[in-house]
């Protein structure tokens, strides 16, 4: 099976020359999805398509090349049933990368885990033990490292990049480099207590709802394209350790489902939102 990305201007026929190419094709729709932004007049869509015969998806691939162009479109082709390959980022918390390794392990994120990159050793056993390479950050400074994941990401053919509680503010050069490739998670609902001890601010403040966010990582920390968001209730009797130890299953779990996300084609960059379909 296959899926099919693309948006553009919005203007009509588009759905009409899709289904065309699509039958002309000797392709079968498995599954349709799109979205209309009134704001922009964009036109987002995400079509799931197998071919009915040998060969039909490259025909397809031939063929909406030249229906794309009048509409100037910007689209994509994916094998769906092919793994995503991702490198992940971390530094001492291993949560999620521990819930990432679990879910890589079972198959329910299809994924392929090129590496682990991290600037501390504390998590070497966790990836070895799995037969994952892991590579310690040994430059002196930023601009070092950040030469040395590049290095990794090139040698791997990474597509995505997933920061893991990797507690590192990267430069606006590698943000620019991997934009729309490098997925964060946060610890708060966002937008939430930035800084030191976020859980201790939202302790001192009594929160009653807490959560964790992922979103596209941008110069502006924290302040990224949003990809999908969890809460958790809590009440005067968490303290702030209580509501860390609560809080990384939320992390865990929120990152997993935008990896998932990313990994079906699902999310679109639209300025600094996201559309998800």
């Amino acid at each position: 099976m296959y899926a099919l990305t693309l948006n553009c201007d919005d203007k009509p026929g588009i759905v009409a020359a899709v289904a065309t190419c699509l039958r002309d094709s000797k392709c079968n729709i498995e599954e349709s999805a799109q979205f209309h932004d009134p704001h922009s007049n964009q036109f987002f869509m995400r079509v799931l398509f197998s071919p009915l015969e040998e060969g039909a998806h490259e025909v397809f691939r031939t063929c909406f090349s030249e229906v794309a162009a009048p509409f100037k479109m910007d689209w994509h082709i994916y094998e769906t049933a092919k793994p995503l390959k991702t490198l992940i980022l971390v530094s001492k918390a291993s949560h999620c990368l521990n819930d990432i390794l679990y879910r890589w392990r079972t198959k329910s994120l299809n994924i392929e885990i090129t590496g682990v990159v991290s600037n501390h050793e504390t998590n070497r056993a966790l990836a070895e033990d799995r037969g994952i390479p892991y590579h310690y950050l040994s430059g002196k400074t930023k601009a070092e490292n950040e030469a040395q994941i590049e290095k990794i990401v090139q040698q791997t053919r990474s597509e995505l990049l997933v920061l893991a509680r990797y507690m590192q503010i990267f430069s606006p050069e590698m943000c620019e480099k991997y934009h729309g490739r490098m997925i964060n998670i946060h610890h708060s609902f966002l937008p939430g207590f930035k800084g030191a001890k976020p859980y201790h601010q939202a302790y001192e403040r009594g929160v009653k709802i807490t959560g964790a966010t992922a979103h596209f990582a941008t110069v502006d920390l924290d302040e990224g394209p949003i990809i999908e968001q969890g809460t958790m209730r809590v009440d005067h009797s968490f303290d702030p350790k209580k509501m860390q130890i609560a809080g990384r299953d939320t992390e865990a779990k929120v990152l997993a489902r935008a990896i998932e996300m990313f990994s079906e084609r699902r999310i679109f960059l639209h300025g600094q939102r996201t559309v998800i379909l």
